[in-house]
């Protein structure tokens, strides 16, 4: 690792709701200490509009997020990683890319809020329960001392954080 911010993906099938929260949140709670980015390996048209509502309604940048495919990230010119977080279980299963640089890779698994069937308040209850769940596991993450931990211990934490 170096001095320039971490580099971290987050992964999902769709990128349209957990990989693009997760993507928002380390931006907001990273402090410049890292750059986040997501994915998906079967990217839709748009962001789920109810997770950029409830982006938007906790005072998170939402401007530059859009649905992408992780081909985006396997041009010249991407940026290289230093994590990789797969946040669905599909894309899990998946075989993804060759990152450049070895980045360290866990899953981080969350269930889908965007599969909820409910009213609108209900569907509101359940993507903001996702919300909180990512944040915590983000927050945990970027309060580890990753500069201090050798790769294997922070393997090894990182693979905790997603059980």
């Amino acid at each position: 690792m170096n001095d320039r911010p971490y580099n971290v993906l987050f992964l999902c099938t769709a990128n349209s709701a957990r990989s693009i929260m997760a993507e928002a949140i380390l931006n907001d709670v990273g402090a410049g200490r890292f750059k986040a980015y997501s994915a998906g390996s079967h990217p839709v048209d748009q962001v789920h509009p109810v997770a950029r509502d409830l982006l938007e309604r906790l005072g998170l940048a939402t401007a530059e997020l859009h649905s992408k495919s992780w081909k985006e990230f396997t041009r010249p010119g991407a940026p290289v990683f230093d994590f990789v977080f797969t946040v669905c279980d599909n894309v899990a299963g998946e075989t993804c890319p060759i990152w450049p640089g070895r980045p360290m890779t866990a899953h981080w698994g969350f269930a889908d809020p965007a599969l909820f069937e409910g009213s609108v308040p209900e569907t509101a209850a359940v993507f903001a329960r996702t919300y909180r769940e990512i944040r915590r596991r983000i927050e945990a993450f970027v309060a580890l001392p990753i500069s201090s931990l050798g790769r294997l211990a922070l393997e090894r934490e990182l693979d905790r954080m997603g059980e």
